[in-house]
C-alpha cells in the first residue's frame, strides 16, 4: 500500500501533497530544514486547476479574501515620475502572498507529523522500502520519500546527481525582502530601471508591509546557495549606484530584513521526475522560475495528481509515478516557455527600456493580456477527482 511517506520540504507543494496524501489515507511525514514555518515570500497567483484543487481543498474562500489586490506596473524614471503603466488585473486567478499561502496550507495539515529543523543527511532504497538517515533525528523508514525541497533540492542531488546537471541559468538573479510600507504606490508595483537592472517596490493593498524586488542581468555567479550574507553583499553592489532616489531605502530595509530572499532565475529540466521508490514535486523536479509566474500553480496541480495517482494506483508507486508523470508534463512544458516577461522586466539597454516603456503607454499590451489569458483557459484541461482503489 505504500502508506509510509516522508516529504521533504514544507512549501506549497510539499503542503498540499501532505494534505492528499491523508486525504487519500497514507501516513505522510514531512521534514523541513527551517526550524519554523516560512513566512516570508513574493506575490503568487492561484489560477486554473490550481484554483480547482484549492476549491476541493476547501481554501479558495480565504485565498480571495487574502487576495494582494494589486492593480498593476507602474514604470518611473529617476525623478519617480510614472511613464508608463500595465494593468495587470485578472479575474481568472488570484494573487497571494507566497506566506499567506503557506500558512493557510498548514492549516489544513491537521495530523501530519511535520519535521522542524532537520534534513536528510543519506538514504538508501531496496524492494520494500527506504531508510532514511536525518542529520539530527534518527534513522528511519518509509515506503516512499518525495522530494518537494526546491529549486536547490538536496534530495535531488542525493538520489539524481548533481545540480548543475538540471538547472539552467537564465541569465538573471533576483532579491525580495520586506520594505517600508510608505514607499511606492499603494496597489501599485513601481519599477524603475537601467540598462540590465531592475529595482521595484510591490505595494499590496490588503498588506501593511510593502516588499522590495531587485533583479540584475549577469553570468553565472560561483557563491553559496544557503550564504546570506554573501547573497545580501552581491546585491547591494549591484545597487549601489542607482540614481533612483527609493533604491537606497529599499536597499537598507532589504538588508535588514531577516527573510531576505535571493537566487538566480533558472530552471529545472529533468528526463525523470522518480527513481524507484523516490520521486520529485514541485520546483525540485520542474521549477519554471519566478518569471514564469506559475511556481504556485505548478505545485498544487502537481502535488494534486501525484498523491491523486497513488491513491488511484492503490499505492502501485511504479504505476502512479509514471501516470503522475505523464499527466502533468504537458503543463509544466508550457509553463517553461516563459515568453517576453524578462526583457519586458529588466531591458537590457536604454533604448530597450525606451521602447518597452512606448509599447506599455498603448492599449496594445492590455489586448495581448486579455488574449494570453483566454488562451491558457483554454489550454486548461479539468482536473480527474481521483478515488482510492484499495
Amino acid at each position: 500500500m505504500n502508506e509510509r511517506v516522508l516529504i521533504v520540504g514544507a512549501g506549497i507543494a510539499g503542503l498540499t501533497l501532505a494534505h492528499w496524501l491523508a486525504r487519500h489515507g497514507r501516513r505522510p511525514t514531512v521534514v523541513e530544514r527551517a526550524p519554523e514555518p516560512r513566512t516570508g515570500g513574493n506575490g503568487v497567483d492561484v489560477r486554473d486547476g490550481a484554483i480547482t484543487v484549492a476549491e476541493r481543498m476547501g481554501l479558495m474562500g480565504r485565498i480571495r479574501e487574502l487576495a494582494t489586490d494589486v492593480n498593476g506596473i507602474k514604470f518611473v524614471d529617476a525623478a519617480d515620475r510614472a511613464v508608463a503603466r500595465i494593468g495587470t488585473r485578472d479575474s481568472t486567478s488570484v494573487e497571494v502572498m507566497r506566506g499567506d499561502l503557506v500558512a493557510l496550507l498548514y492549516t489544513v495539515a491537521d495530523g501530519v507529523e511535520i519535521l522542524f529543523g532537520d534534513s536528510i543527511r543519506a538514504l538508501e532504497q531496496d524492494d520494500h522500502g527506504v531508510t532514511v538517515t536525518f542529520e539530527r533525528g534518527p534513522a528511519r523508514r518509509f515506503d516512499l520519500v518525495i522530494g518537494a525541497d526546491g529549486m536547490h533540492s538536496g534530495l535531488r542531488r542525493l538520489v539524481f546527481g548533481p545540480e548543475e546537471r538540471f538547472v539552467r541559468h537564465e541569465d538573471h538573479y533576483f532579491a525580495f525582502a520586506n520594505a517600508d510600507g510608505t514607499l511606492g504606490e499603494d496597489r501599485w508595483v513601481t519599477m524603475f530601471n537601467t540598462p540590465g537592472k531592475m529595482a521595484g517596490i510591490y505595494r499590496s493593498g490588503n498588506h501593511a508591509q510593502a516588499k522590495a524586488y531587485f533583479i540584475f542581468r549577469s553570468e553565472r555567479l560561483d557563491y553559496g546557495h544557503r550564504d546570506v550574507a554573501e547573497h545580501k553583499r552581491l546585491v547591494a553592489e549591484a545597487f549601489a549606484d542607482q540614481p533612483w532616489q527609493p533604491t537606497r531605502g529599499l536597499l537598507e530595509a532589504a538588508l535588514a530584513d531577516p527573510e531576505f530572499y535571493f537566487d538566480a532565475l533558472g530552471q529545472v529540466r529533468m528526463d525523470s521526475w522518480s527513481n524507484g521508490r523516490i520521486a520529485l514535486v514541485g520546483d525540485a523536479a520542474w521549477c519554471a522560475s519566478p518569471a514564469s509566474g506559475a511556481g504556485a500553480e505548478l505545485a498544487l496541480v502537481g502535488a494534486y495528481r501525484l498523491a491523486g495517482e497513488l491513491a488511484a494506483a492503490g499505492g502501485d508507486h511504479r504505476v502512479a509515478f509514471a501516470r503522475y508523470e505523464a499527466a502533468h508534463r504537458p503543463l509544466v512544458d508550457r509553463k517553461q516557455q516563459i515568453g517576453p516577461n524578462v526583457r519586458l522586466m529588466v531591458p537590457r539597454t536604454e533604448g530597450g527600456r525606451c521602447v518597452r516603456d512606448a509599447l506599455a503607454r498603448l492599449p496594445l499590451m492590455k489586448a495581448a493580456g486579455a488574449i494570453e489569458r483566454r488562451l491558457r483557459s483554454r489550454a486548461a484541461e479539468p482536473l480527474p477527482v481521483y478515488h482510492r482503489t484499495a
